[in-house]
């Protein structure tokens, strides 16, 4: 499963109109997004525009071309357009990518089963 984070960045001016947009989104963008692979996924709107979007997918190429053949994502993405900043392409193709550079359970998963103790915490004893 792959993690995949991204941002765009909403018109201040529509951000209460594109939240509205968000809380009723058509059941049939719903079921297509569900069923060409995209999980887990949640949007984050900042008081400045700032929208950072997060999702799971197997595969993130095969969930962008499974929507890109449903006409509703064309209908979505053309509405959903007129509430970004600067963006030349529909917004579920012009957004920016953020490369992940940590991940708890990874870097858990990642320790030797053998390892119990905290190297880096100090407790009041210690000082």
């Amino acid at each position: 499963m792959h993690r995949v984070c991204f941002t765009l960045q909403v018109r201040t001016d529509r951000m209460e109109e594109y939240a509205e947009r968000h809380a009723a989104v058509w059941p049939e963008m719903l079921r297509a997004l569900h069923d060409t692979g995209w999980t887990n996924y949640s949007l984050f709107l900042r008081e400045d525009g700032l929208l950072v979007g997060y999702l799971e997918t197997p595969d993130l190429a095969a969930a962008q071309e499974g929507m890109a053949r449903t006409d509703v994502n064309a209908r979505w993405q053309a509405e959903m357009a007129e509430f970004f900043v600067d963006l030349d392409l529909p917004p579920d193709q012009g957004f920016w990518w953020l490369t992940e550079v940590f991940h708890l359970e990874d870097q858990l998963a990642a320790l030797p089963t053998s390892t119990t103790t905290d190297t880096h915490t100090t407790t009041a004893q210690d000082q």
